[in-house]
C-alpha cells in the first residue's frame, strides 16, 4: 500500500529541537513516499483524521507510532451579551515584565504533550511551550497573551489568541496558575477570550485539546464549543 505525500521540512522546529524534523502533507497529486526520503530526516511528523484507518495503516507499515490524539473545538462567537461577564473579570494584556512567571507556569503545565520521548527529550515539551507563551507575550508567534488577575493583583492564568482569517482566530495556551487550580479560572479565561473576539469582531473560536485532556475537554464544551474534528499525530524517527 503506497501513501501520496509531500514531506515538509519544519524549519522551526528543526532549529529548535536539533532534529531534522518533517511534516507531511498529503496530495493525491504528489508521489509514493518512500523509505528513502523519510530517512532523510530525524523526526517525520504526521497528522491524520482519526476516521482515516486505511491511511494510519500504511503510515504504520512504513514505521509510523501514535503520538498524540487531539480535539479541535470550535466555538461560534455571538454579538450580543454573549461575553458580557467577561467585564465582570480583572483581565488585561500581558507585557514583557510578565513573561518570566508565564514561562515558568508554562513549563509546568505543559509537561506532557506530543513533544515527547521517545522522539524527544525530557524537558523538551516544557521548553517549548514555555518559548510560544513567551513569544505570544512580544506577539511573534500568537497575536496576544491575556492574564486574569485576582483583587491582590495576582496572576491566576492566561490564554494567547492567534486571528487565523478576517472572521477566525484560535485559542494557543491556556493555562492556570498551579495555587488557583479548581477555582473556576478556566472558565475565566474562555470568557476573557470570547470578548477579545468580540472586540475584534471574529465571529468563530477554536481550541484543540489532547484527547486524554477530560478536563480540557469538559471546559471548553461547557464553554459553548462543539467538536470540530479528532485528529492523531503520528511519528517516524
Amino acid at each position: 500500500m503506497s501513501v501520496l505525500a509531500n514531506i515538509n521540512y519544519l524549519e522551526w522546529e528543526s532549529e529548535y529541537f536539533s532534529l531534522k524534523t518533517g511534516r507531511l502533507e498529503f496530495d493525491t497529486q504528489a508521489p509514493v513516499l518512500t523509505d528513502e526520503q523519510l530517512d532523510a530526516f530525524a523526526v517525520v511528523q504526521a497528522k491524520v483524521a482519526s476516521h482515516e484507518l486505511s491511511l494510519i495503516d500504511k503510515l504504520s507499515q512504513l514505521g509510523f507510532q501514535f503520538a498524540e490524539g487531539e480535539i479541535d473545538f470550535k466555538l461560534s462567537i455571538g454579538t450580543e451579551n454573549a461575553c458580557k461577564k467577561a467585564t465582570e473579570y480583572c483581565f488585561r494584556k500581558a507585557n514583557e515584565d510578565d513573561i518570566d512567571l508565564l514561562m515558568a507556569t508554562a513549563s509546568e503545565a505543559f509537561v506532557q504533550s506530543r513533544f515527547r520521548t521517545p522522539w524527544y527529550q525530557e524537558g523538551d515539551s516544557s521548553r517549548f511551550y514555555a518559548l510560544w507563551v513567551k513569544k505570544a507575550v512580544l506577539g511573534t508567534f500568537d497575536d496576544i497573551c491575556l492574564l486574569t488577575y485576582d483583587a491582590e493583583n495576582n496572576v491566576s492564568g492566561f490564554v494567547t489568541l492567534r486571528q487565523i482569517s478576517e472572521s477566525e482566530a484560535r485559542v494557543g495556551l491556556l493555562a492556570v496558575m498551579p495555587n488557583r487550580i479548581g477555582q473556576g479560572i478556566g472558565k475565566q479565561l474562555m470568557s476573557v477570550a470570547k470578548f477579545w473576539c468580540q472586540q475584534q469582531s471574529i465571529s468563530t473560536l477554536y481550541v484543540a485539546t489532547q484527547i486524554s485532556n477530560i478536563a480540557a475537554s469538559r471546559l471548553y464544551t461547557h464553554s459553548g464549543g462543539l467538536i470540530e474534528s479528532t485528529t492523531y499525530w503520528l511519528y517516524r524517527g
